[in-house]
């Protein structure tokens, strides 16, 4: 079977702009949660949010794009450029533009959606753009990083919500061992801090409330939990085929050595309390990897800080693995919930740990529920790693695990 390499990666993310930043910060528990400042929307909507760092729009694409493209498509591209400038390849000189796909997925514009609408309500139909389509519909992010870098092979998104960035990850897989190319950059980008997304998750009491300490408000696994953190990021990987990386010379991160995705036929925004649809991804990617359970050292969690979906993943981890299974931790309790991207984000935590061989904890861990007994990390520890599972789950009851190797 064809081997897949991770050759670069790009992220823009609520605690750095840098891989190795972000993994500093996810093992020292340096939280990029915070109350919304008193000029941001979301000021007044919520207790806590997930920022990450403002980006020039001209300072990535071109002015026409800049002015009208929306904050998920800045990032995406700003995520990209810091991907394919870290694998080392270029359009043209490395790789033949027929021969490298991009999968960046995402829910889209929904921000710049809403301000259209309002200003249609406020001005009728000279309100609205005429270029809203090219700056909010879902594939825009992947479109758009093709025509910044010339690519020419397929080029797609993904739409299982919060599972999408890591099923991208794993379409580029696919794309991959059916030899339709060599290289793939795919990832997701996320900007859903606006009124009206916040209201949704708020108003069906999914959000963290009450907590006077706002970095303390997502807590994976912990009996306090009371809900997630919405956050915003991009994260964007390169993959090559292992054979085309290694001709060219490429530096190597990891290797993606199994996925798997499976549906759980229940609730669209609930999981199955069993979790018998994400045991089956698990189960389903350590298969097509060829390992067993006794092969993973190390699982990155969705953990999300709700109620109901940590419960369900720790079920379904406890009935993959048993008792005594790998460690585990989820990067949320620092970053939020980063919805499609965190996928991508926690695929690249997972490769740290990989290469660092250093455990990061859950952040506000200090009362695990007995409804969750996992191996959990609680602080961050050096650890023999060789082989990491990253689950993503999303609304619709999408469930994806990626499977990495040193």
């Amino acid at each position: 079977m064809t081997g897949v390499t991770v050759t670069g990666m790009g992220l823009v993310c609520p605690v750095g702009t840098a891989v190795d930043e972000v993994f500093t910060a996810v093992c020292a528990g340096r939280s990029g949660l915070s109350r919304p400042p008193a000029e941001h929307p979301l000021h007044g909507v919520v207790d806590v949010a997930a920022f990450s760092p403002d980006i020039d729009p001209a300072s990535v694409l071109p002015l026409t794009a800049a002015r009208t493209v929306d904050r998920s498509i800045v990032m995406a591209v700003r995520a990209a450029g810091a991907a394919v400038a870290d694998a080392g390849i270029e359009v043209g000189r490395d790789v033949d533009e027929h021969r490298i796909a991009a999968v960046v997925s995402g829910v889209g514009g929904l921000a710049t959606l809403a301000d259209q609408a309002v200003s249609r309500s406020d001005r009728g139909r000279s309100g609205v753009s005429p270029y809203l389509l090219s700056g909010v519909l879902p594939n825009m992010a992947a479109a758009r990083i093709a025509i910044e870098f010339g690519i020419r092979g397929c080029v797609s998104s993904v739409g299982t919500a919060c599972a999408s960035g890591a099923q991208s990850i794993g379409e580029a897989v696919r794309i991959l061992r059916a030899g339709e190319a060599d290289v793939v950059v795919c990832g997701s980008s996320e900007a859903p801090l606006f009124p009206t997304f916040a209201d949704a998750f708020g108003n069906a009491r999914a959000l963290a409330r009450g907590w006077p300490d706002p970095t303390a408000a997502s807590r994976p696994f912990d009996r306090r939990r009371n809900g997630l953190v919405l956050g915003e990021a991009a994260g964007v990987f390169v993959v090559e085929r292992t054979e085309f990386a290694r001709a060219r010379g490429a530096r190597r991160y990891a290797e993606v050595l199994g996925w798997a995705v499976t549906n759980d036929a229940y609730h669209t925004a609930t999981p199955r309390p069993d979790g018998s649809g994400a045991a089956q991804s698990m189960r389903l990617a350590l298969s097509d990897a060829g390992l067993s359970t006794k092969d993973i050292d190390y699982l990155n969690a969705h953990g999300t800080s709700t109620k109901a979906g940590d419960a369900a993943e720790a079920v379904a981890i406890k009935s993959v693995f048993g008792d005594g299974g790998p460690p585990v931790s989820s990067t949320k309790g620092v970053t939020g919930h980063l919805l499609g991207a965190s996928g991508v984000v926690e695929a690249a935590i997972s490769v740290s740990v990989l290469r660092k061989g250093m455990l990061p904890p859950t952040h506000n861990l200090d009362d695990p529920d007995p409804a969750c007994d996992l191996n959990h990390v609680r602080t961050a520890k050096p650890a023999g790693v060789r082989t990491v599972m990253s689950n993503s789950f999303g609304f619709g009851g999408h469930n994806v695990s990626l499977v990495l190797g040193a």
